[in-house]
């Protein structure tokens, strides 16, 4: 070897099976080599190691007779619910919100644009479609008239004014975050609308934003209970001098699982929600299925009248419409003390709501969806010629302007949404609410996962959602020729059937005489 030869060896390196490499690439591809052979090693044994555990364990059938291979079903099943998300489910396929329905609210909740091109992607023959009618000559700007604050509980020593047709339905700090809490009172507070503080107690989270709040007691009194559940007066004074609660809403049963109390995992029970709830941490937080002082309408009129005699101001119940009868029952009992024994609002929650955590026969099969429970209640009221005296509130899916428009016109007066405001705060419908782990911290006590929720910018959304919501709800209504939304009645919209065919709503939902008029006795 001539010494030219010797120095291009030199610079190009040893020869390796007659090819020439710089020592570098020699030395790479050795690392390589080595990390191959320890990946597949660890791969090796891992695999042995999860075949031998699937072989001799005898509790899942697939993993015992197709062992390691079985473990990819159910890594399938967990994934399937991510892709259909995000890439096979249609714009208005998926349950309990459409990606449709979703893009809207979060549109809304930036304060984007929100109007689409080409066409509708929604089916209007689908049963139960509400199609609201046109006016040839809808209202002008200039002849609409602004949303006036409705009085709830006129003869209380402090009525509410309530400014907002549009307001944050119950979730309690424990459901969600701190900040989340934080938001949803900063937004209200810029919206004019109010917030509930669900059945988990008043915190000051609620009340940092300065928003109109109202209090729910739910059936186990937390915020204002003895240690053995019973409600606390003192406490409950203490509450209603707090002048941001306007109102106090008695829970008697909640859409997602009418018949059973609130429920919240221990995994999710901090000590500061043991504290205000006055319970204890590492239990999970079940409440009765009733309130243990009232178990008839006569008993539920006289808690009712309790509470508003203690607190002073107007006292609401929320229910989930199934049985009727004893609505009629309570409409009479109501009549005979005199109207102002009655509730000052009724809050009808759908059995199609939703929750943090629910059984699932409960969420699925149990009580009316809020299409047909709202109407039904609306009629009742009529009937027993209370509609003037007790405010209806619709809660429960209406996320959308199309929605609210349909509540107003089936006979409410103002309408709750807790979830359209969970995706105004980022929500992603991921469905891990009850786990703790919500990846976007809403519904997470984690630390971590609460650090991209920054109250001061979700806040703004909040607002957002709620004003467009009702800057969209009156267009509805101008469209239809009247001056405001509250002016919307049943026969401003048609439903559609399962013909193909529409009917108008006072149709499938006649007007009703109170008795009191049709020369019956109303008790």
């Amino acid at each position: 070897m001539n010494e030219m030869e010797k120095g291009v060896q030199h610079l190009l390196g040893p020869r390796t099976n007659g090819l020439i490499f710089p020592e570098w690439v020699a030395h790479g591809i050795e690392i390589i080599t080595a990390v191959f052979i320890s990946v597949t090693v660890i791969v090796t044994l891992i695999i042995l190691v999860l075949f031998i555990i699937d072989i001799t364990q005898r509790r899942n059938a697939v993993r015992h007779n197709y062992p390691v291979l079985g473990r990819f079903r159910y890594l399938f099943s967990k994934a399937g619910e991510f892709f259909r998300q995000y890439f096979f489910a249609m714009d208005r396929e998926e349950m309990p919100f459409n990606r449709a329905e979703r893009e809207w609210v979060e549109r809304a909740a930036n304060g984007a644009d929100n109007t689409i091109a080409f066409g509708s992607t929604k089916n209007l023959n689908i049963e139960g479609t509400p199609i609201f009618l046109n006016c040839p000559f809808p209202t002008a700007r200039a002849d609409s008239a602004e949303t006036v604050p409705m009085v709830i509980g006129s003869h209380c020593r402090h009525p509410y004014y309530a400014p907002s047709i549009f307001n944050i339905s119950g979730m309690s700090f424990g459901a969600l975050s701190a900040p989340a809490v934080q938001a949803l009172s900063q937004g209200a507070k810029i919206a004019g609308c109010w917030l509930n503080t669900g059945e988990g107690g008043l915190t000051r989270y609620h009340l940092e934003g300065g928003c109109d709040l109202v209090f729910q007691i739910g059936t186990a009194k937390y915020g204002v209970r003895h240690p053995d559940g019973s409600l606390n007066e003192e406490k409950l004074q203490e509450v209603a001098a707090r002048p941001e609660v306007k109102l106090f809403e008695i829970k008697l049963s909640q859409g997602a699982k009418p018949g059973k109390g609130g429920m919240l995992p221990a995994a999710k029970i901090t000590p500061e929600i043991a504290t205000i709830r006055g319970i204890n941490t590492g239990e999970s937080s079940i409440s009765p299925n009733r309130h243990a002082e009232i178990k008839s309408v006569q008993e539920l009129l006289d808690f009712i009248a309790r509470v508003r005699n203690l607190t002073g101001k107007p006292t609401g119940i929320k229910i989930v419409v199934g049985t009727c009868g004893w609505l009629d029952d309570l409409c009479k009992e109501i009549n005979r003390r005199g109207k102002e024994s009655a509730p000052d609002f009724i809050t009808v929650d759908g059995g199609d709501g939703g929750t943090g955590a629910a059984p699932m026969p409960l969420m699925d099969s149990v009580g009316l969806p809020l299409r047909e429970a709202l109407p039904l209640m609306a009629d009742i009221l009529d009937k027993y010629a209370l509609k003037q005296q007790v405010r209806l509130i619709a809660s429960g899916k209406l996320i959308t302007p199309t929605n609210v428009a349909w509540a107003l016109c089936a006979g409410a007066d103002f309408v709750n949404v807790a979830r359209g405001f969970m995706f105004a705060l980022g929500c992603i419908q991921a469905f891990k609410c009850n786990k703790n782990i919500c990846p976007t911290g809403i519904t997470s006590h984690n630390p971590r996962l609460q650090a991209g929720l920054d109250p001061a910018v979700k806040s703004v959304r909040v607002a957002n959602y709620c004003q467009n919501i009702v800057y969209d709800v009156e267009m509805i209504a101008h469209s239809c020729g009247v001056a405001e939304p509250r002016a919307l009645c049943r026969h401003h919209v048609r439903i559609a059937g399962g013909n193909g065919l529409s009917r108008p709503m006072d149709e499938l939902y006649p007007p009703v005489t109170p008795l009191e008029e049709s020369g019956k006795n109303a008790i």
